[in-house]
Order: C-alpha cells, then sequence, then structure tokens
C-alpha cells in the first residue's frame, strides 16, 4: 500500500498509495519510517486513491519511542504499519498488573489493545480531567482510581493519600469498597448536619490564620487583614487567664472612651456611646458601675456623664482624668496560656474588641468599612455552618492531618470522600481553600520531603480554582501555589471540570497530563489548542463527537495524543443523568 515518498511539508509526509485503494480505517493507524537504523513514527491521518498523508510524532530508539519529530524521514525511507512490539512503546506496556503501571483503557483504534501510564508520570504531576456534562468526568476518575487498587499484583499503594472534594457527593458509591482490601481504608466526610453515617466536616476553629478568616470573611479589601491579624491577637489575650490581659483590657477600652470624648458630637451622642460601649465591653475595673473617687465625694462612672442643664457632662474632666489612669501596657508582659482551645464566639468577642480598638464607634466611615467583618462572623455563628469549626479537643495541625487519614479501626484511610453538596458555592470555596493549605503547610513542613504525597480531585474545580481576589488580597491564590510549588513536596492537584476557561490559567498550566472528554465551546476548545503543541487539527475536531466515556490523553504519562476508551467503573459513581422517562410515567 505505501509507495515512495512525493513531499514532505511541515510536520506531513505524503506517501504514494499504490493500492489506489482508500481505506478510511487505517485513518489512526500508526506507521513507521525506516532508513538505516533510524525508526521514525507517524499517524496516517488522511487519504485519498493517489497518497497518503502521515502526521509524524516521533522517534524509536532501541526500546523507547521519543516524542518530536525532529528529523524527517528522505526519498530512501521505507514505510509500514507499525509493529505491535513497537506500539506498545507508544501506548504502554500491556502488561499494567504492577505498582509501575496504571490501566487507562483502551485504544480506539487498535482493538484490544490496552492504553497504560506509568504510575510516577501520572500522579508525579498535576493533571485535569476536563470535559461537558455528562461526557463521563466522574466515571473516568472513578475508573482510574480503581485500577490503582483493584489491579494490582505486586502490593497495594497502602501509603497513597487522595482526597476527593466532591461537590455533589457523587463518589462515595463507587470507592468505599476500597475499605474491604487488606490494608486499606476509605473515608468519608459530609456537611450534611443531619448526616449520622458519616463523619461531619470538621477543622478547628483555633487553625484558623488570618488568610483563613479572610477567606471565611469574604474580606475584599487587604487593608482589612491588620484588624484580622490583631483580632487572632486579642483572641489569644482575651481567652487566656493571666492578669496582665485584663490590664491590656482595660487599655483598650480606656482609649476607646477616650476616643469617643474627643470627637466633636455632643453630649448626648457622646454620653449614649459611652453607656453602650461600657455594656458590651467590660472588666471588674473598669464599667458603667465603677466608682470614682473624689475628695468628698464618690459617684460611679455613669453617674459622672450626667448632662446638666446647660447640655454638658459637668464631671468629664473626672472621667478624663480617670481612663488616663489606665496607662500603655507593654505587650510583651501578657501571659498568654498556650496550647488552648477558642470558638469562633471567642474569635467574635475578640473581633468586637479589635473594632471597637479600630474606632468602629467614633467614625462613620470605619463603622461602614469594618462593620461588615462583624456581620459575616455573626451569620457564619448563627447557622449551621457553625458547627463545621466546633472542635473541642486541643490537638497540633500535624496530628489533625494524620488522624484525617486514619480510619476509625485505626488503618491508613487511603481515600478520603468530602461531600460538600449541602453548603453553598461560598462555603464550598472557603472550606477546599482552608483545607487545602492546610495540607500544603503540612508537607511543607516535614523533615523528609515529599514523604507524605497527598493528592487533592477538585470536582467541579473551575467553582473555586478561578482567577479570584485572592492574589490582590491575600498575595497569593492557594491552588496556583499548589500548582507552582507542590509537587516537590508531594501535595499535587487533579483538577476536574466542564469548564477549563474558566479555571486559573495558572493552575492549569501547570498540568502536565490532561485527560479530555467530549467538549463543545469553543472558548474551551481553544484552551486545549493552546496546551498542546503536538495534537492534529483532526484529532481536535473528534473532541466534539466523542462518546461518553471517550477522552483524548496526552501529557508526560502518555508519548503521543491518543483517544482512549475508558472502561465504565464498578461499581458506579452516583452521577448518571436523570432517566425522564422512568420519573414521568
Amino acid at each position: 500500500m505505501f509507495g515512495k515518498i512525493i513531499k514532505v511539508i511541515d510536520n506531513s509526509v505524503f506517501v504514494q498509495n499504490i493500492s489506489n485503494q482508500v481505506e478510511t480505517g487505517l485513518i489512526g493507524y500508526h506507521v513507521n519510517f525506516i532508513e538505516g537504523t533510524r525508526n521514525i513514527v507517524g499517524e496516517i491521518i488522511n487519504l485519498d486513491e493517489k497518497e497518503i498523508e502521515i502526521n509524524l510524532l516521533g522517534e524509536i530508539v532501541g526500546d523507547k519511542f521519543l516524542a518530536g519529530a525532529l528529523r524527517k524521514p528522505s526519498t530512501k525511507s521505507s514505510c509500514r504499519i507499525i509493529t505491535k512490539k513497537e506500539l506498545e512503546y507508544i501506548l504502554g506496556k500491556q502488561n499494567f498488573s504492577n505498582k509501575e503501571n496504571v490501566y487507562v483503557g483502551e485504544s480506539s483504534v487498535y482493538q484490544g489493545f490496552k492504553v497504560t501510564a506509568n504510575l510516577n508520570d501520572l500522579f508525579g504531576s498535576h493533571f485535569a480531567v476536563l470535559g461537558n456534562s455528562g461526557a463521563g468526568k466522574s466515571c473516568s476518575v472513578s475508573r482510574i482510581l480503581q485500577n490503582i487498587f483493584y489491579y494490582n499484583d505486586e502490593g497495594m499503594p497502602v501509603n497513597s493519600h487522595f482526597v476527593i472534594f466532591d461537590i455533589f457527593g457523587e463518589y462515595r458509591s463507587a470507592l468505599e469498597g476500597i475499605n474491604n482490601l487488606p490494608n486499606m481504608g476509605f473515608k468519608s466526610y459530609t456537611t450534611q448536619i443531619s448526616a449520622i453515617d458519616n463523619n461531619l466536616i470538621n477543622i478547628p476553629a483555633y487553625f484558623l490564620g488570618v488568610d483563613d478568616l479572610a477567606l471565611l470573611l469574604d474580606v475584599d479589601d487587604p487593608t482589612l487583614l491588620p484588624v484580622l491579624e490583631n483580632t487572632l491577637r486579642l483572641t489569644y489575650i482575651l481567652t487566656s487567664e493571666g492578669e496582665g490581659n485584663v490590664v491590656y483590657k482595660n487599655r483598650i477600652i480606656a482609649n476607646t472612651l477616650m476616643d469617643i470624648l474627643s470627637s466633636g458630637r455632643n453630649s448626648n451622642q457622646v454620653r449614649d456611646q459611652i453607656i453602650a460601649t461600657l455594656t458590651k465591653y467590660n472588666t471588674v475595673e473598669l464599667n458603667l458601675d465603677t466608682i470614682i473617687h473624689q475628695p468628698g465625694y464618690d459617684r460611679t462612672l455613669r453617674q459622672c456623664l450626667n448632662i446638666d442643664n446647660q447640655g454638658k457632662i459637668n464631671a468629664i474632666g473626672l472621667v478624663i482624668d480617670f481612663l488616663g489612669t489606665f496607662a500603655d501596657f507593654d505587650l510583651n508582659k501578657l501571659d498568654i496560656t498556650k496550647n488552648f482551645v477558642y470558638t469562633l464566639d471567642d474569635l467574635a468577642y475578640a473581633l468586637d474588641f479589635s473594632l471597637v480598638n479600630e474606632g468602629i464607634l467614633s467614625s462613620n466611615m470605619q463603622f461602614e468599612k469594618l462593620n461588615k467583618l462583624k456581620v459575616r462572623l455573626d451569620s457564619i455563628i448563627n447557622s449551621d455552618y457553625k458547627k463545621f469549626f466546633e472542635f473541642t479537643d486541643v490537638i497540633s495541625k500535624e496530628e489533625y492531618v494524620r488522624k484525617f487519614f486514619t480510619t476509625e479501626r485505626g488503618k491508613n484511610a487511603q481515600v478520603v470522600n468530602m461531600n460538600f453538596n449541602y453548603v453553598d458555592d461560598r462555603m464550598v470555596k472557603t472550606l477546599t481553600k482552608i483545607y487545602a493549605k492546610l495540607f500544603f503547610d503540612f508537607v511543607t513542613n516535614l523533615d523528609n520531603r515529599a514523604s507524605f504525597p497527598i493528592h487533592l480531585i477538585l470536582e467541579e474545580a473551575h467553582r473555586y480554582v478561578s482567577s479570584d481576589d485572592d492574589i490582590k488580597v491575600l498575595g497569593y491564590n492557594i491552588f496556583d501555589r499548589i500548582t507552582k510549588e507542590g509537587r516537590k513536596y508531594g501535595i499535587i492537584l487533579g483538577l476536574i471540570t466542564q469548564r477549563p476557561s474558566e479555571l486559573s490559567t495558572t493552575s492549569l498550566s501547570q498540568c502536565a497530563n490532561f485527560i479530555v472528554l467530549r467538549l463543545y465551546y469553543p472558548d474551551d476548545l481553544n484552551i486545549i489548542k493552546s496546551i498542546t503543541a503536538n495534537v492534529t487539527v483532526q484529532t481536535l475536531e473528534k473532541i466534539k463527537s466523542l462518546r461518553p466515556g471517550m477522552a483524548l490523553c496526552f501529557g508526560n504519562a502518555f508519548k503521543i495524543p491518543l483517544i482512549v476508551e475508558l472502561p465504565l467503573p464498578d461499581p458506579m459513581p452516583k452521577s448518571t443523568s436523570v432517566d425522564i422517562t422512568t420519573t414521568w410515567y
């Protein structure tokens, strides 16, 4: 069938079709150009009665396939269909029941030929699974994970750690059977408050740093971060029992009252604000009933605020002198108890003090700017979401993470499913970022780098791995940071989305492997074009018409871009489309 080379244009070689037959079934087959010891591999992409167009892919050197056609075949080269042994260099080893290779699916071109990937190449770098709704993303991810745990004759991956951020609660049914395997464990967390057979997602409030609080309170102004820093500092101070802490509280209240007295407001407004402040913020030494002594006459602070018939606070001088007795206090003298638990309520109390210290009561402008922090925190405290942060035990972050990956029976949990189906988008985004930062901090602090690999698989990733305001507010986006720095520490992202064009371009650009199921939207297809240079136009067109469960696979783990048919998982995730006929009738 293959005659002499007619011409070479860019990366395409045109070969004479000596059979004069249009055998369309050969499109997608691979051929080998042989000239001496050189073996240049190409793929048939088009043919007619006169010529066959072959796209060059790379070269076989020894027993390895090297992608990239750096050299072109000459007219002396002979051309033939690739052999089965040569094909294995490209599609992967057919023996995949070992710890080096993972079964991905079946070749769409070569019937009965498996597509496998080197485990390190596939899971040692960030990856993305892209495809429209109903294309088979959840099934594909479930099946590949099942392949890791169920098709391995050389031992089980006991030290693997997969965390699935499961937006719709789909994956548990597909993966909980891992619990029945020797030395394997599956663990499930949920956001469903009423659930009795799952662990409720629960993270200690005392783990929340400034960045976490900014995410939780939806901060969009970086100038509010110092307020949150002060809030955390005050939380330690106000919940500690050291004597100096009361002195410091007195100082904050006194300074706030002095600001109100010097605000320039009329006497009634000043009096009302001081009473309002001391009603909520007070100590044993400084409250409305505190006695202010003067020669021959003692009165309470409340009495000193009385207004005379001229509309003035007639004892204002006494109040100012009294407040001046609460001198500045050296923070270094504070006795702060270590390793203690505080709650969201404690944070709210400290935030109130922090806002007062920032002048929320003495400035309308400050009130508008700062009060939204209080409103947002109060809304969480007064909702079911508060339960996610109720954690009464004292535990370190390292202990928490290790316990997170331990089942109730004390086994390692290789797969942890986190069902976020019962919270709104904002809380999903917040919780995923808090957990991602917790895991990132954990792995970066290990003495033995990359000794505890963690794979974060993010379903519907476009909803929270996006180009949002985190960089403007915090100076970084945790998912972008993980994609740029995480690989060397052993924390890997798997991004699953139906809208790649809405993903953070930084995160997507750091992915080394892609499994692309059916896509229609032009912007999404343009993303695929931009992230790979060796996918032909013909292959890209095929993406639009792929059947569910079929995918274009390319990246470090795949020698060349391949159309692969991924088998259905067994058991299935709960991701199937609604059955209208059954439901309606």
